[in-house]
């Protein structure tokens, strides 16, 4: 991985764990529908504008099953899990749950697939519970009311993710930028049902606003196209790698903007998480590191 592939990673990671902050923010005042319909619509709008400018077809017609399918399960159902979530859970919470992500697709691949866990696996399947445990355990939000649910709510969530990542493996093949662009008015669609069934607590201020515009835009648009430039640049494998870093900077946004307060305990969780996520994914630190220019020693 060269430098500019390396500043792209920790970019991502900053933006996709500044989104847990954001659905904090939001959540709380708009509500999970209003909140996601909001997030998922600004970035089908942002891609649609960016496909405009790369000339890049939608053929919606012939793979709307496709779009429907990652909406569904990448988009609209995980989102409105982290945004109900987020109404009780702190963000350095979800983004430590949202680590577990590549776990629960490990599993599920495995299943899907009828091949049993190899030990490597199934060792980061157990330390990735446990490190869930401590976490919820320090946490002190989980002790309030409706705190269970939020955790169950996040965990299913990550589930939901890996049933995307498994989905995606053996779907035909579209290109990334189309399946981004798909998937976001698919979940547009598929949440826009419920909003006039959806309450708003309160009148959103100005930060709330501001939150919403950031998670649609920069959170999911943006980030997409991050995400995908470093799939094209480093491969699918190594871009994966940004789920280790989205812990750090969700406890630090967290930390620094909310004032949460992130204990040795919920480092050490989120520590073990990764680690777990490590094990399943085969993840090797080496390719984090940039690579020397041919020739140097």
């Amino acid at each position: 991985m060269n430098l500019a592939s390396l500043i792209r990673l920790i970019t991502l990671a900053a933006i996709w764990g500044g989104s847990f902050l954001f659905i904090r923010i939001g959540a709380p005042v708009l509500g999970p529908v209003i909140l996601i319909e909001y997030r998922v619509g600004l970035a089908a709008l942002f891609l649609t504008i960016v496909a405009g400018f790369l000339h890049k077809p939608l053929n919606a017609r012939q793979h709307w099953r496709h779009y429907l399918m990652l909406g569904i399960f990448n988009g609209a159902l995980p989102f409105l899990l982290f945004g109900f979530a987020g109404q009780t859970l702190s963000a350095s919470a979800m983004s430590i749950l949202n680590a577990t992500s590549p776990i629960w697709g490990a599993v599920i691949g495995a299943v899907w697939s009828r091949h049993a866990l190899n030990g490597r696996t199934a060792l980061g399947l157990g330390l990735g519970i446990i490190g869930v445990g401590l976490v919820v355990g320090v946490d002190h939000l989980t002790a309030q009311r409706g705190a269970g649910i939020a955790i169950a709510a996040a965990l299913l969530a990550a589930f939901s993710y890996g049933i995307a990542t498994t989905y995606a493996k053996t779907a035909k093949s579209v290109d990334s930028f189309s399946n981004a662009h798909g998937s976001m008015w698919a979940a547009t669609l598929v949440i826009a049902p419920a909003v006039p069934f959806a309450a708003v607590s309160a009148s959103p201020s100005v930060g709330v606003l501001l939150a919403v515009v950031a998670l649609g835009i920069a959170c999911t648009g943006i980030a997409f196209l991050l995400y995908f430039r470093l799939i094209r640049d480093i491969g699918a494998t190594s871009a994966l790698t940004v789920t280790f870093l989205i812990p750090v900077f969700g406890m630090l946004w967290g930390s620094l903007f909310l004032g949460e307060i992130i204990t040795w305990g919920m480092i050490a969780g989120s520590c073990i998480v990764i680690v777990g996520t490590a094990l399943v994914t085969g993840f090797n630190p080496a390719a984090l590191l940039p690579r020397r220019a041919a020739g140097n020693a």
